[in-house]
């Protein structure tokens, strides 16, 4: 049901002049479908509270409510007669609708509510819809969704999920908005995060790395104090960019999540000799974006300054886990091996502060939308590290948008590594057996079979006249048989 309402909607879109591409249409199916999901939440409540013989009041309410300016009822039935369309209906949505929703930010008790993050998404967003008949028609079919049960909103949480790969595939960058979720959720089980553990993305992007570990914790024998502790005291985040931050908000939503600790905010203008142990969290899962070139006097923030954005990232990261703490960061596989001054600095650093115990070498293609190869640090806060447990993993066939990667692919190395047992694709290196100029910690895999050597130029030019000697003999026999 959800797929064909989510396709007519794309259909419908396409004739609207103010949406122009897949940035778009998932920025303005959020905010249609967060209404909608959050009407269908607060009449839940509402429910419930009087079946307990309590009071409820709205936090959307009156004509601001769903069911009063985007799906007026009568007797049940939709109601054309008093329904605003055209001009009328684009003017409440601009003038009236946007206002009153950003203004939850400067009334709300505080940044952790549900009502300062509508108050936040509705300030940064703003309506691209021109015509009030297009937006009418895609409002009656959202309408149309029911989000009432745990299967309704699962459902509608994968369709936003594919609708933010294929936005992420869309960008320069797919990388940017869609990281993988086989690899997520495999970096999830190495990391095995538990309630009570506060989980923290610097570089949050759509929120897939909090919704996936919010989905590894949620389970239906939670006491009411640990729902009540994964619900608001577990996911931390911060994204620069007003987008992926609106996008990720609405993730968490959907995914269940109904207060959303993400901040937005540049995470790279925070000090890291600033930062206290109250600032600190138990587990980082992260994929900072590559490249950048970040400011001067952002780089300034850093003790090891560099312009490469995912390096002051990973300074970041070490420095905002607790003792004891365990982070999982994907990085650009260049940084295992880089001879400059940062990289070997960075390198040091995580190997004398961490224990750096796994890292998982990423097959190109992982990322779609993105030329270059990754791999992730899976490190634990508080020892230096002795050995490294590296996974070369090998799908067995070329990635791409058909042919993503998948939970099966990785299954062995969630698997072997948790005995960090060796294999044809998995090997140990010890740091005291490491370059102490490079630190290099490229992923040379010992058990590959040798390559054949390569033939030296004369062997090269020999071979290729001996062929045209042949060729030529073989035409002069043929001339012979004219």
């Amino acid at each position: 049901m959800y797929e064909n309402a989510f396709r007519t909607i794309e259909q419908t879109l396409r004739a609207e002049e103010g949406i122009s591409n897949e940035l778009d249409y998932v920025e303005q199916n959020s905010w249609v479908l967060f209404l909608k999901y959050f009407h269908d939440l607060e009449t839940e409540r509402q429910d419930r509270a009087e079946l307990d013989g309590e009071s409820y009041t709205p936090i959307i309410d009156g004509e601001f409510r769903w069911d009063r300016w985007a799906a007026p009822k009568k007797n049940g039935e939709f109601d054309h007669n008093s329904a605003m369309i055209g001009d009328d209906l684009i003017t409440f949505v601009d003038q009236k609708l946007f206002p009153y929703l950003g203004r939850f930010r400067d009334t709300a008790t505080g940044p952790r509510t549900i009502e300062y993050k509508i108050g936040e998404v509705f300030t940064e967003l703003r309506n691209k819809f021109r015509s009030g008949y297009i937006l009418r028609d895609v409002l009656e079919i959202v309408d149309g969704l029911q989000f009432n049960t745990q299967a309704q909103r699962h459902e509608l949480s994968e369709l936003y999920e594919t609708r933010i790969r294929r936005m992420g595939n869309a960008g320069r960058n797919g990388g940017e908005y869609y990281t993988p979720r086989p690899l997520i959720r495999a970096m999830i089980k190495v990391i095995d995060p538990k309630i009570g553990e506060t989980i923290y993305d610097g570089a949050a992007g759509s929120g897939g790395f909090l919704c996936e570990a919010y989905e590894y914790l949620r389970s239906d024998s939670l006491s009411a104090s640990q729902w009540e502790t994964l619900q608001r005291d577990t996911f931390f985040g911060q994204e620069k960019k007003s987008l992926a931050y609106i996008i990720g908000i609405m993730n968490m939503v959907l995914h269940g999540i109904e207060a959303p600790n993400i901040v937005h905010t540049n995470t790279l203008n925070e000090n890291v000799m600033d930062i206290q142990e109250k600032d600190r969290h138990d587990v980082i899962l992260a994929n900072p974006p590559f490249g950048g070139g970040e400011r001067r006097e952002v780089q300034q923030n850093f003790p090891i300054r560099t312009g490469e954005t995912a390096y002051l990232f990973l300074q970041h990261f070490i420095r905002k886990l607790r003792a004891g703490g365990r982070g999982a960061v994907v990085i650009k596989n260049t940084f295992l091996s880089n001879t400059d001054n940062a990289s070997v600095a960075l390198r040091k650093e995580l190997l004398e502060s961490c224990n750096l115990h796994t890292i998982l070498d990423c097959p190109q293609g992982t990322f779609q939308g993105a030329g270059v190869k990754t791999v992730v640090l899976f490190f634990e806060k508080g020892a230096p590290t002795r050995d490294i447990w590296y996974y070369q993993l090998d799908p067995g066939r070329s990635l791409g948008k058909t042919n993503p990667l998948n939970d099966d692919d990785l299954a062995e190395f969630a698997e072997l590594q948790k005995a960090r047992a060796g294999g044809e694709k998995s090997w140990v290196v010890n740091v005291a057996d490491l370059d102490a100029d490079t630190y290099d910690l490229s992923v040379k895999n010992p058990n590959a079979p040798e390559e054949a050597p390569l033939r030296s130029p004369e062997e090269i030019i020999a071979d290729m006249l001996a062929r045209d000697a042949e060729t030529a003999q073989i035409l002069e026999d043929i001339r012979g048989m004219l």
